[in-house]
């Protein structure tokens, strides 16, 4: 099976800083997705999986910052993009900790569609606005 979390020149939002940061979580996905095909322990998947949550939050943070320090208009709704999956991916987290579910191929491909629609629809709204504030 094709890894289907690849970096596509596309999803660049022309911000260095985010683009480094869209990649890693990528590569992150990458990493998790490879395990799952592996059958690698439930113990690498679960830390794997902590590592893309947390530096999805990590990186959430640092967009949340610069659309407010640049007063981006539409800065609420997109936070609350971010806390929407947040949730959901805690939510899944507390079920895969207590047995209630397990990483799948389904997961993950939400996981990678959720990364490409929010870079390809959401960031890409943000991104000339910030670019124009040269935050870029």
């Amino acid at each position: 099976m094709v890894c289907m979390f690849e970096w596509k020149n596309n999803y660049s939002v022309g911000i260095p800083s985010i683009d480094a940061q869209h990649q890693t979580l990528f590569g992150i996905g990458a990493e998790l997705f490879a395990a799952m095909e592996a059958g690698q322990a439930k113990s690498v998947m679960n830390r794997l999986l902590e590592r893309l949550v947390q530096y999805t939050k990590s990186h959430f943070a640092h967009e949340e910052r610069l659309m407010e320090k640049n007063a981006y208009p539409h800065f609420v709704a997109h936070k609350a993009e971010h806390d929407q999956l947040t949730a959901k991916v805690v939510a899944f987290q507390a079920d895969l900790a207590g047995g209630r579910t397990v990483i799948s191929v389904q997961l993950l491909r939400f996981i990678k569609e959720w990364l490409e629609y929010h870079i390809q629809e959401s960031d890409r709204r943000y991104a000339p606005y910030l670019i124009a504030k040269k935050v870029a």
